[in-house]
């Protein structure tokens, strides 16, 4: 973007942004799983691509369908987010783990808009159980726990983003000072052992078996959890200047930008593993970079200098956005692997996070155009 005597230069015209959004949520809400993706483990079976189903691919993609209505106020992403909800309830909550509490930050945002009292209980019983039954590693971090094999000792950057944000935002809703500073806790605790301290950029693991970051992969979507939760933690904690832990937040996040200015494209892409340019561009990572990076710009966490990624990444994203509102380049669910093969191999298909995760980035481009 560039400024000359009052006139503003958009890399992207407002329309286009707005005509690519509606695509893309109307792709979204169609996503389904033909069981080519299920994940088998031996008692269950779990669909990560389809919409109607309840999990952490759903919880992101309503979040950024719920930013992007509370920035326009567009109905057709509201009622979405309204009617997911709805069939939900009837249907009834899964087991709960790390990912499965993903849902809750949103629906903790309609409950502090519509007041619809169905939702305070699963706001009070999914935190509690947070707070009580979620495994505990040594140090007291979140085990991620989700469904097949235990994660036994394990921290993964994923957790922040799917647990302890909605754990923040109910928190400040009914206002439980424990569970705000569990939130501060699980913050530092996560910077302390997934941060690489080179590069500024993290690690997807951690395990307190062996005290390693398995195979030290520094891959795209997980960071991307961490330049999208750091400044969203901000906001949902209203924490002041001056406050010693907003000043640590943000510090870690001035070091990973600057990581990931150092490694962005040409393109305006990010690499899966982010530090290994040979690896495949993938776009759910760059829109959650995308976003985080222009919001923490916008509010002043960091750099101005940094905006230019953004935009370069809001320019490249609307590239791989197709004429069926797919989201190209978006790769599938990623655990943790033992190898750095594991991940440049991951294969591509259209997700719900991809899908929301770019509606979240180019929601916050349009900040440009107020």
């Amino acid at each position: 973007m560039k400024k000359n005597h009052n006139v503003v230069e958009h890399i992207v015209s407002k329309q286009i942004i707005q005509e690519k959004i509606a695509l893309v949520i109307e792709n979204l809400t169609t996503i389904q799983d033909n069981g080519d993706f299920f994940i088998h483990f031996e008692d269950v079976v779990v669909d990560d691509k389809s919409w109607n189903v309840w999990n952490w691919p759903q919880g992101v993609g309503l979040y950024g369908l719920y930013k992007y209505y509370e920035l326009t106020e567009d109905e057709q992403a509201y009622q979405v987010v309204l009617e997911w909800f709805e069939k939900q309830l009837q249907t009834g909550a899964p087991p709960k783990n790390v990912n499965t509490m993903a849902p809750l930050l949103t629906m903790a945002f309609l409950y502090e808009k519509t007041g619809d009292q169905r939702y305070l209980p699963y706001l009070e019983v999914w935190a509690e159980w947070v707070m009580k039954k979620l495994p505990r590693t040594r140090e007291h971090g979140f085990e991620h726990l989700t469904y097949g094999p235990e994660r036994f000792q394990q921290l993964w950057d994923d957790t922040l983003m799917m647990t302890v944000l909605p754990l923040a935002k109910i928190g400040r809703l009914l206002q439980r000072d424990d569970y705000l500073e569990e939130v501060k806790r699980q913050f530092m605790l996560h910077i302390k052992y997934l941060t690489d301290r080179k590069s500024g950029l993290w690690y997807h693991g951690w395990t307190f078996e062996g005290n390693h970051n398995f195979s030290e992969a520094l891959w795209g979507r997980g960071n991307c959890w961490i330049t999208i939760a750091i400044p969203e933690v901000i906001d949902i904690l209203d924490l002041k200047p001056g406050d010693g832990f907003r000043a640590f937040l943000i510090d870690t996040l001035e070091r990973q930008a600057a990581a990931l200015a150092e490694y962005q494209h040409a393109s305006g892409l990010w690499s899966t593993l982010i530090n290994e340019p040979q690896s495949y561009e993938e776009s759910s990572a760059t829109a959650g970079f995308a976003y985080g990076i222009l919001k923490a710009v916008r509010k002043g966490y960091i750099d101005e200098k940094y905006q230019m990624n953004g935009e370069r990444a809001i320019q490249a994203l609307v590239d791989q956005v197709a004429a069926s509102g797919e989201v190209q380049q978006v790769s599938v669910g990623t655990a943790i692997g033992e190898n750095l093969d594991y991940y440049r191999t991951i294969p591509l298909t259209s997700m719900a996070y991809g899908q929301s995760l770019v509606v979240l980035a180019f929601s916050e481009y349009l900040y440009d155009f107020i």
